[in-house]
């Protein structure tokens, strides 16, 4: 059987794909077997080469180990067989497909101007490893949110979703489906919704969402001052920020 050499990627920490692709691989593969959630692959460097890797001693010391692999996904390595080579992985949920972008479902009012202000002021005035994007969600008169949309991508593959959870007693309609979107695809850190603490600005919302993942504001001064900090602790799990 021909050997079709895979190119494998360490990632020690969160990196997006068009990052991890660019630089050199750290370990060539032979997949020998393929399952849903699992692979099993010979390994084709020098042994004496992956023993002095980092990836290689922090996997000894039992650390999790996880790996781009060319045209399959991201993996953690469940075991090493160094006699024969081999090395068999668990598919991971690891986040390198994810983009270093900030969505921001708004509606057209005040508290979004002054959260889209905030927003924009965070991801301008943030040192951070990859730059920060703000993108939003468009609105435009009766269109219809389609699950295919290049919206819908878009906000999969956020690090952060950002709702304006503010309205009279109601909240706005497209916000509110992005919103029942988001909890369904993305974890509970992932998630942020901003409201202002005035009762009649301060909507229902349709969808329990945690008090850790909600920021509550009096005025645009307050909401500045607080939400880089929770954005912060929100993105501390991708390691963005040097300390």
């Amino acid at each position: 059987m021909a050997i079709i050499a895979l190119r494998a990627w360490y990632l020690p920490q969160y990196e997006p794909l068009e990052h991890i692709e660019q630089r050199p691989h750290d370990l060539r593969l032979n997949k020998s077997s393929l399952l849903k959630t699992a692979l099993r692959a010979d390994f084709l460097d020098d042994l004496e080469t992956v023993q002095r890797s980092e990836w290689f001693q922090r996997y000894r010391l039992g650390e999790t180990v996880e790996f781009y692999i060319e045209g399959s996904g991201s993996y953690t390595i469940a075991n090493i067989d160094v006699l024969s080579h081999e090395i068999y992985f668990i598919k991971s949920d690891r986040l390198s497909y994810l983009e270093p972008t900030l969505f921001f479902s708004a509606a057209d009012s005040p508290s979004s101007d002054e959260i889209r202000t905030a927003l924009k002021a965070f991801v301008t005035n943030t040192p951070s490893r990859f730059p920060l994007e703000l993108v939003e969600s468009p609105r435009l008169a009766n269109a219809p949110l389609h699950l295919e949309s290049p919206v819908i991508t878009q906000l999969r593959r956020s690090l952060i979703f950002i709702a304006d959870g503010s309205g009279n007693e109601q909240l706005h309609v497209m916000v509110a489906l992005e919103l029942g979107y988001a909890l369904a695809s993305k974890r509970r850190n992932q998630l942020l919704v901003i409201q202002q603490e005035h009762p009649s600005q301060r909507a229902c919302l349709p969808i329990e969402v945690p008090s850790s993942q909600r920021l509550i504001y009096s005025d645009p001064h307050e909401l500045r001052e607080k939400l880089p900090l929770v954005l912060q602790g929100l993105l501390k799990p991708f390691e963005l920020f040097r300390e």
